[in-house]
């Protein structure tokens, strides 16, 4: 039986393929328990990965919550496994970029909305389609979608399920960038590559810090980030030696 979700790891940066293309990559429950088995793995490994890829196979990052296979009686392990699972994505000491192609719907945006950042390719289509189906969310779309696009974006989108395509998903701030199709994971990896050169020490302190924060008041936030702040990593005495030798 062919893997849900592949694993492929490159220079430190670990790159997760959902892999159900015939279906675009519906989320299925089995495909969920393969994801989150990565991700747990990944967690644990902050010294061999730095960052993570979360890409699509095919012509669509993800067509949503699988449907059919809820039908057919696949069932996830406990009541709240996905969203828990999208938790453990944004929790990962390691930033996590999602790279988007083709379709991004409901609980495939409450998926990539778990992710750091985001680069769509022109041709992807972001859209909240609980409404066409009488539904409501409960995998994080009512939290997160307002915190990183903004409250009234974000009713509109939730309100009217209307398809956001690419480039307007930069303007949106849903996405960092959109570059053409052919160059996806091509943009994609020079941004990871970009990320593991920076202190891994740092990156996990800054992750932290910002998750942290976010559940703050600015005052409350400030304070949280003198208190918890990891301090300097192992690797600055190296980073600062060679900074000096350039000059």
């Amino acid at each position: 039986m062919a893997e849900l979700v592949l694993r492929e790891d490159r220079d430190g940066i670990a790159i997760l393929t959902l892999n159900r293309p015939e279906s675009l990559n519906a989320l299925s429950p089995n495909l969920f328990k393969e994801l989150r088995e990565h991700i747990d793995t990944i967690g644990d490994h902050v010294d061999v990965i730095g960052c993570v890829i979360l890409r699509g196979e095919g012509r669509s990052f993800s067509a949503g919550n699988d449907l059919n296979a809820i039908k057919a009686g696949e069932r996830a392990p406990s009541a709240h496994f996905q969203a828990d699972t999208l938790a453990a994505i944004e929790r990962l000491p390691q930033p996590v970029i999602a790279a988007v192609q083709g379709h991004c719907y409901t609980g495939s945006l409450e998926l990539v909305l778990a992710c750091d950042l985001l680069v769509a390719s022109e041709s992807a289509k972001f859209a909240d389609t609980h409404g066409k189906w009488s539904m409501t969310p409960t995998w994080g779309m009512s939290q997160r979608l307002p915190r990183r696009i903004g409250l009234v974006r974000a009713k509109e989108m939730m309100f009217t399920g209307r398809v956001v395509r690419g480039q307007e998903s930069v303007a949106l701030g849903l996405a960092n960038r959109c570059v053409p199709d052919e160059e996806l994971m091509e943009r994609t990896l020079e941004l990871a590559g970009e990320i593991v050169q920076n202190s891994w020490h740092t990156l996990r302190g800054d992750k932290a810090l910002i998750l942290g924060g976010q559940q703050q008041h600015l005052d409350d936030g400030l304070q949280y980030e003198r208190d918890n702040s990891p301090g300097a990593g192992p690797d600055m005495a190296e980073r600062l030696a060679q900074f000096g030798s350039k000059g």
